[in-house]
């Protein structure tokens, strides 16, 4: 049994949500790009099932190939996005964790004033 009309369908929905998740990645909405990710994801393993069922012919793979390249230039995208963004928390975080080390280093002191004393051996 032919797939092709449903496969065509469905490389096409991928693509909308590809778009939507590279829109999504591109405002910074990264809460919503999970959501989207979750159906994207799923999207794919229904393609990958119904193509082992029935391999598309080579006419269907023709057609669907600027579809394929679509989706996969707006994955390279959202990737790059993604990498940009976990490269800014990795700073953060670092940022916050010096913080932390020189606020301990500082807060056991308890709270006694480090200065200079003079010292009666040195003139």
């Amino acid at each position: 049994m032919s797939h092709a009309p449903q496969l065509y369908t469905l490389y096409q929905q991928l693509l909308e949500k590809s778009q939507t998740m590279l829109r999504l990645a591109r405002q910074g909405l990264w809460d919503d790009l999970i959501t989207c990710e979750t159906d994207y994801v799923n999207a794919v393993h229904l393609l990958a099932r119904l193509t082992q069922e029935s391999e598309p012919s080579v006419q269907l793979q023709d057609q669907l190939r600027p579809t394929l390249r679509l989706i996969l230039n707006n994955e390279r995208e959202v990737k790059a996005l993604l990498q940009s963004r976990m490269n800014e928390l990795a700073k953060l975080v670092g940022q916050t964790s010096i913080q932390k080390t020189v606020l301990s280093t500082y807060g056991n002191q308890g709270g006694h004033i480090l200065a200079p004393q003079s010292n009666p051996d040195i003139n």
